[in-house]
């Protein structure tokens, strides 16, 4: 899951409060928003919204959720889906498939590396949208 570890200015970063494609909304899922409803962004989509709420069963579509933003003055914590031992600092990965995590891979990445905690997969990262 994505969740805020800072932000630059320090403010609160508000909830906003849009429309849902008939998603499975999970607590820090990276969402885009495509005709209008918010889906899953995966792969080389870089996410727009962060979801803030999280349900056992798919939502209508059209149903109203709550997300936060993304923006390129805040960083958030996840984990890694693969080893990142071939990822440096600087590097930009892609999403995995699931919304919730990076992966090791570079090829037109998204989400910058900020930061690592160790080069396992399932380890601490820090990237920046």
């Amino acid at each position: 899951m994505f969740k805020i570890y800072s932000v630059d200015d320090g403010r609160n970063v508000p909830i906003e409060y849009l429309p849902a494609a008939a998603i499975t909304p999970k607590m820090g899922l990276a969402l885009t928003q495509t005709g209008g409803q918010l889906a899953v962004a995966s792969g080389t989509t870089a996410p727009s919204y962060i979801c803030m709420c999280e349900r056992t069963e798919a939502c209508e579509a059209g149903e109203i959720i709550p997300v936060l933003r993304v923006g390129r003055d805040i960083i958030w914590e996840t984990t890694a889906q693969a080893a990142m031992t071939s990822i440096n600092l600087g590097d930009k990965v892609t999403l995995h498939t699931d919304g919730l995590q990076v992966t090791a891979t570079t090829t037109s990445g998204v989400a910058e590396v900020v930061y690592k905690d160790g080069d396992a997969a399932g380890s601490m990262v820090r990237v920046r949208f």
